[in-house]
């Protein structure tokens, strides 16, 4: 529920891809306009396809070309996380903030990368400044994803006000109020995490993990009747999910 990966959640989909697609070429650029737009566009399509060496060549073409974008960094950077060159992918981050400082898609990247290498504090600087750009107008993504990153290291109570400072932006945010949720049942405060878990489930479909926490927050307020009724749920809706299996492994158990 609260472990951060580059691409598959919610708020790091956003972010990620917001680089990719922020490149384009007018139809009367030059020669060299034209190949460096031709080269970037491959080595998206490449990367969104998972074929990285690919896209690792062609985002290296059109930095030879312009070395000037933030966002070909910020990509050649994620292209070379998942070729596994944490080195070189720093390097590349660090370049894209300085071309672009301002541009709160490629901070948010480099962030994601620095806490998933356990930089915690480095990550939450990046963070930071990503929310205080003026220009900014869904700083409750990075807000949240701070709260996820900061979370981990942990500490809970930053992470707290990171979720809460999200959700004063946008009270009905799915991701914000799922992570406080989650937060208040390891904080063994299940009736306040039944509270932000309704209001969550007020506005977002049910998933198979969202689900498996309601089980677990039901069950710390001693409510076996709403325990069972979301096990149930999860059993029927997604039984072939990893909670599914977990469930009945546990129910099995204690039988």
């Amino acid at each position: 529920m609260t472990r951060m990966t580059l691409i598959g959640g919610l708020l790091l989909t956003l972010a990620m891809f917001g680089c990719i697609s922020s490149q384009t070429v007018s139809g009367n650029s030059g020669p060299s306009e034209e190949a460096y737009g031709h080269n970037y566009q491959l080595g998206a399509q490449y990367y969104r396809n998972g074929s990285y060496e690919l896209a690792r060549d062609r985002l290296e073409r059109a930095i030879a070309l312009d070395s000037s974008n933030a966002s070909a960094h910020s990509l050649l950077a994620l292209t070379l996380v998942e070729l596994g060159n944490p080195r070189l992918a720093t390097e590349s981050f660090d370049r894209s903030v300085r071309l672009d400082p301002d541009n709160k898609d490629v901070r948010n990247a480099f962030a994601v990368f620095l806490c998933q290498q356990d930089e915690y504090d480095d990550a939450l600087e990046q963070f930071d400044r990503a929310i205080a750009i003026r220009e900014n107008d869904n700083k409750w993504v990075e807000m949240t994803n701070a709260g996820v990153c900061v979370s981990q290291k942990p500490d809970l109570a930053r992470a707290e006000e990171y979720f809460r400072a999200a959700l004063q932006l946008r009270p009905t945010f799915g991701e914000a109020l799922i992570q406080m949720a989650s937060l208040k049942h390891k904080n063994d405060d299940d009736l306040t995490a039944r509270a932000f878990l309704q209001r969550y489930l007020d506005s977002n479909p049910a998933s198979a993990p969202v689900l498996y926490l309601a089980v677990l927050i039901e069950t710390g307020n001693s409510d076996d009747r709403a325990a069972t009724d979301y096990m149930n749920q999860l059993l029927r809706d997604f039984p072939e999910s990893a909670e599914a299996r977990l469930m009945l492994q546990q129910d099995r158990q204690e039988s």
